[in-house]
């Protein structure tokens, strides 16, 4: 149980660390709103079907339809439609969310190696990886 309150309490103590100052502005970043702009910007084309975001950043429906439509408000997302399938709506980054996300993954990155690479070292984040995955994967095998 100690092992795993630490590991709780290092993640919530670490993750806002790690959105400090990552919008391009200099103001801290909502953890939903860089999950979503990193994923789609890793995706091919960078788009993603919306329930497929909705679910990989833990929003019901709903809250995530509502940061959708903040995102598309300021430009950074737009809603496509499937082609093949009229029930399936991708959110697909414009060429302004794409900077954006951009420009924050690189501020990202300065702080995952000032608050996580620092302290544990290169040998010490492949360990964290290693046991991450399969914790990941474990959980992933026991679900429905």
């Amino acid at each position: 149980m100690t092992a795993w309150g630490l590991l709780v309490e290092a993640v919530n103590d670490t993750s806002p660390l790690l959105l400090r100052g990552v919008h391009p502005s200099g103001e801290d970043m909502a953890g939903p709103w860089f999950e979503v702009l990193i994923r789609l910007q890793r995706s091919p084309g960078n788009r993603l079907p919306m329930s497929t975001l909705a679910r990989e950043v833990s929003l019901s429906s709903g809250g995530f339809t509502k940061l959708a439509d903040r995102l598309v408000a300021k430009g950074y997302v737009v809603r496509v439609s499937c082609d093949h399938d009229r029930r399936v709506v991708y959110a697909e980054l414009t060429p302004e969310g794409r900077a954006l996300a951009e420009e924050a993954r690189a501020r990202h990155v300065r702080l995952l190696r000032e608050h996580v690479l620092a302290p544990l070292g290169e040998d010490g984040v492949r360990d964290l990886a290693r046991h991450a995955r399969v914790l990941r994967d474990s959980a992933r095998a026991h679900q429905p």
